[in-house]
């Protein structure tokens, strides 16, 4: 298998003009944990992640060093921490150059590339044009395992995949981070959605289209419904039970 047959296809950016407080507030909002930022051309110039609001002026956790360690790392580092820390729109604090893979990137070599760089989530790009990307979780080991032992999805695979991907992603209702995968006609739906009813319209929308012989239902909800437990109402703090390791990013 390869990117082009796991990655999610309906990936949110950010602009290099972005600011900072917007992009936290998407990122919030979109539940993921990671922003490819993309310049108005659609070129990917650079990412932007949890980490990066670390060391903010705003929390009080800049970096607070000694004049004999800001001697030893000299003024360079010391002026890109500063800015890094206070930096008001996107590219002032964005990592540069990204680590990214193509659609034709095999899944045993982007498992290589996560461990390698130890990154949560790989940019898919097509002559430097953003197409994808694909994320860390326990479906990208398990999907890179069977593959060594089975065949490559078929084409008939790749379309059925692209067409429910076609009858999905520009619905209002579609899932976020909304991916598929799909091995001899059989589709496995990922991605998270803020209202049960969305699941069973993805679901009907993949058992609509041609070649598929049956549906795995793999959608995450969140926030996770209530539970009633007799007793007044109480909110589940844990989620459903899923293929991935956290959540979508």
């Amino acid at each position: 298998m390869h990117a082009h047959q796991i990655m999610a296809r309906r990936v949110i950016t950010v602009g290099p003009e972005t600011s900072v407080v917007e992009a936290a507030d998407s990122m919030l909002r979109h539940h993921i944990s990671g922003l490819p930022v993309v310049n108005t051309a659609g070129k990917l110039i650079g990412i932007i992640s949890e980490g990066d609001f670390i060391r903010r002026a705003e929390i009080g956790t800049q970096r607070e060093r000694s004049r004999w360690l800001r001697f030893l790392v000299g003024p360079g580092q010391v002026a890109s921490d500063f800015a890094h820390e206070r930096g008001r729109k996107v590219k002032e604090i964005m990592t540069l150059d990204p680590v990214a893979i193509t659609e034709d990137t095999s899944l045993q070599e982007i498992v290589r590339i996560i461990e390698r760089h130890n990154v949560k989530r790989l940019p898919v790009v097509r002559r430097d044009q953003l197409v994808g990307i694909v994320t860390r979780s326990n479906l990208l080991q398990a999907v890179a395992d069977l593959a060594r032992h089975v065949s490559d999805p078929t084409a008939a695979d790749d379309h059925i995949r692209s067409s429910i991907h076609a009858a999905v992603e520009q619905a209002d209702w579609a899932p976020s981070q909304f991916n598929v995968i799909v091995r001899d006609g059989i589709v496995h739906l990922s991605g998270l959605i803020t209202d049960e009813r969305c699941r069973q319209a993805t679901i009907v929308a993949a058992e609509n289209v041609p070649g598929v012989r049956q549906v795995h239902d793999e959608l995450c909800c969140y926030p996770p419904p209530e539970e009633d437990f007799g007793g007044g109402d109480i909110v589940s703090l844990q989620q459903q039970p899923s293929t991935t390791d956290d959540a979508p990013l």
